[in-house]
């Protein structure tokens, strides 16, 4: 009779003995837990970094995600762009190790010439950044357009005839200085005449390109879309260039064997040629003939197909012939 023996106390199961299906969900949670930690490492509180803010009078098309940057080496990101009352208050994040004074500044810059921003900051002041960015040390992005159109605008208002007559006069009074000094002011004198003979063209222009940079502004999108297909389809060029590499390869090799089949076989194509050339030439001699024989062949063609139609014989009648006894038709 067998009995059963106690497990000796403190001893501990062998792990080839334990469960598996235990240690295996105890795995998949491990793993599961290590990679939501990889993915949100940075909002760990020992490693965020430090969280500030900016008050700035508009965005300017700086969005979250864009670089934050100190003497242009990236120290952080933009983590919001929110408007708070009649301001814009931007969040960012900044490395733990980066010193922000307490009269630390911010500016939105241009990054790329498609209009991207970054948010520079300049550290100043003792002590540290505890406190909002104020609107008084915060400057906007500077937007193309506007200054062309401010331009545009400030031009219309100048009066260049009066500003001719300005420069003229200066001149004048600077006649009996050193040459070197009549020299630059003569030159500002032919200078403004030249600017107020082309005071319409001038005009113009910069309504022209007032127009351009409305047109840019309107499809800006439009050119962001066509750059970004431009990337992909260079990507999926890169992506093919083995294969079109091969592509280029083999149709050299085809038009090399090509080249030597008809060096190797000239002697023999020449005469071919020549012999289908003069084939042709009788044909085209005779295409009269060729044409009428095909009109009368019809007719021959259609008839003997009737006549070879019901099986391998010739169907013919023969009229006014005495039927033959016991064949179809004989009387009985």
């Amino acid at each position: 009779m067998l009995r059963k023996v106690p497990a000796r106390r403190g001893r501990s199961t062998p792990f080839r003995e334990r469960n598996p299906v235990v240690i295996g969900a105890v795995g998949l949670a491990v793993i599961a837990a290590m990679l939501l930690l990889a993915f949100n490492i940075d909002k760990l509180p020992l490693l965020a970094g430090q969280s500030q803010s900016a008050a700035l009078s508009e965005a300017g098309g700086l969005k979250a995600g864009d670089d934050v940057r100190i003497a242009g080496v990236k120290v952080g990101k933009v983590t919001a762009v929110d408007l708070e009352g009649s301001h814009v208050r931007v969040d960012f994040r900044v490395g733990r190790s980066t010193e922000l004074g307490s009269q630390t500044s911010a500016t939105v810059r241009i990054k790329t010439i498609l209009g991207q921003k970054f948010l520079a900051l300049e550290p100043a002041g003792k002590g540290d950044l505890t406190r909002q960015i104020p609107l008084s040390r915060t400057t906007p992005a500077y937007d193309v357009v506007e200054a062309f159109s401010d331009l545009a605008t400030t031009t219309e208002d100048i009066d260049t005839g009066q500003l001719a007559t300005a420069l003229d006069t200066v001149a004048n009074t600077f006649r009996d200085s050193p040459e070197n000094v009549r020299t630059a002011i003569d030159g500002l004198g032919r200078l403004s005449r030249t600017v107020a003979s082309r005071d319409a063209q001038l005009r113009e222009l910069l309504q022209h390109a007032n127009g351009v940079t409305g047109v840019l502004a309107d499809r800006n999108k439009e050119l962001v879309s066509l750059l970004t297909d431009g990337d992909l389809l260079l990507q999926e060029l890169r992506k093919r260039r083995a294969d079109i590499h091969t592509l280029l390869v083999s149709t050299v090799t085809l038009s090399q064997q090509l080249t030597g089949l008809v060096r190797e076989n000239r002697a023999a194509i020449g005469p071919a040629l020549a012999n289908l050339k003069n084939v042709l030439a009788t044909l085209e001699a005779n295409q009269a003939n060729l044409d009428r024989s095909i009109r009368l062949v019809a007719p021959f063609v259609r008839v003997f197909a009737n006549t070879t139609g019901n099986g391998r014989w010739f169907d013919t009648y023969i009229q006014n012939l005495v039927p033959v006894p016991g064949g179809p038709g004989s009387p009985s």
